[in-house]
């Protein structure tokens, strides 16, 4: 009964502290406080919940007990972070798009190969992700470059309509101010297109992001080493070792939110002047 009187009184707590801040003035401090606050609050409430209704640590591990067995497992919990996030997602998203943002410089620059391309990118992103897996694994083997050959596929398409989307967002009295300039083609793209684009190119990256270690991680299901989240989380599932399936998670979620904060916090530094980015 103590726990359970503790969960509530967590969440009453944090709920009381999440309306005050919300009622204070705007600031960089508040925005950062209330997700944390948030977080903290479902973490005790969790903690309570489990504790006081026993529930078994099977079906639902205390916070406390996932805290204690990723102590006790860092050296395989790196080990599976640089299989997973480092080889196989992060080489697969700089390859993905980047060739994607080379793409579109090219259908931008030849617009014929928009007509060819986009439609046969949108019939490919809509493969389900446990249909290409097991053909790129038998394509690249079971190591970490079948793992990254599905990210590349997954963000390619993503990125590369996003790109092309943001080469065409300058209007065209800005492009015809640029030929009473003399700028061609070249100059005008950097000078003028491109930087316009980068709203949506950011969009691209960020969406990427998330597509990437989503699609490592469940493309360990299909194949891989003795290694790696995806497969970690396949064996202990089996082994019904829960602790150590929710610190993978807990791993994933943290490397996915920092993957995704370093693009918006580099995108607020190169599209500081677009209105997205004004408090």
């Amino acid at each position: 009964m103590g726990w359970v009187l503790f969960a509530i009184v967590a969440w009453v707590a944090g709920l009381s502290l999440n309306v005050w801040l919300a009622r204070q003035r705007p600031s960089r401090g508040a925005s950062l406080a209330a997700p944390l606050v948030f977080g903290i609050t479902l973490i005790a409430v969790w903690e309570g919940v489990v504790r006081g209704f026993e529930i078994n640590q099977v079906l639902l591990p205390a916070p406390s007990v996932i805290a204690a067995r990723m102590a006790t497992s860092l050296d395989i919990l790196w080990i599976d972070f640089v299989q997973t996030v480092i080889k196989g997602a992060l080489s697969g998203y700089i390859i993905g798009c980047g060739a994607a943002f080379l793409t579109a410089l090219a259908i931008d620059r030849f617009p014929f190969l928009q007509r060819g391309l986009l439609p046969v990118g949108n019939f490919v992103a809509a493969l389900p992700i446990i249909g290409m897996a097991p053909i790129m694994v038998m394509w690249f083997g079971f190591g970490w470059q079948s793992k990254a050959a599905i990210v590349v596929v997954m963000v390619f398409f993503p990125m590369l309509v996003n790109t092309v989307q943001g080469l065409q967002a300058s209007d065209a009295m800005q492009r015809d101010l640029m030929r009473t300039y003399a700028a061609g083609y070249w100059r005008t793209l950097v000078k003028l297109r491109l930087p316009a684009a980068m709203p949506f190119v950011f969009n691209g990256l960020k969406i990427g992001t998330t597509l990437a270690l989503i699609g490592a991680i469940v493309a360990e299901f299909f194949g891989s080493p003795v290694l790696g989240m995806g497969f970690r989380i396949s064996t202990s599932v089996g082994q019904l070792a829960l602790d150590l399936v929710w610190a993978e998670i807990v791993v994933a979620a943290i490397a996915g939110s920092a993957f995704y904060g370093i693009m918006a916090l580099i995108e607020g530094r190169v599209t500081f002047w677009h209105p997205s980015q004004r408090n």
